[in-house]
């Protein structure tokens, strides 16, 4: 059985490949295929926010009752994020490629620190939280449409 953990953590690098992508494609001005690309990772980010906010974050917080806790910060920096995504689409739209660039910085710093509290803290508290839930957790997030 994969573990809440493994499953959310390989999406992570999934979505860290599709940001190096849209990434190198802007660098390159090569701005169609830069676009095509940022929303593929765009789509995989909000999947994956939406996997966490609607079926790991109120099953961990039905068990531990814990609502105000890493949960809550998670979602804040995944408003956060969702800031810098609809900044770096505007830049794209310009043709803009140092501001997308410098956003996309940002962007990195604020998913790298968040995918570590993730996977060094939640992850693990989740998996110890809804031991035995994982199958039916997994397909529900499996049931979130793209």
């Amino acid at each position: 059985m994969t573990s809440l953990s493994h499953f959310l953590s390989t999406d992570h690098s999934h979505c860290d490949d599709l940001f190096a992508e849209a990434e190198n494609a802007a660098a390159a001005k090569d701005w169609a295929h830069a676009q095509t690309e940022f929303q593929r990772f765009l789509d995989e980010m909000k999947h994956h926010f939406a996997m966490e906010e609607e079926v790991l974050f109120p099953a961990f917080e039905a068990h531990t009752g814990m609502s105000g806790g890493p949960t809550s910060v998670m979602r804040g920096e995944h408003v956060q994020m969702n800031e810098v995504f609809a900044a770096m689409r505007d830049a794209l739209a310009r043709q803009d490629g140092n501001g997308y660039l410098g956003l996309s910085e940002t962007l990195l710093m604020l998913m790298r620190q968040h995918n570590l509290k993730e996977e060094n803290i939640l992850y693990p508290m989740a998996d110890q939280a809804l031991a035995g839930q994982e199958a039916a957790l997994l397909a529900r997030m499996g049931e979130i449409p793209h």
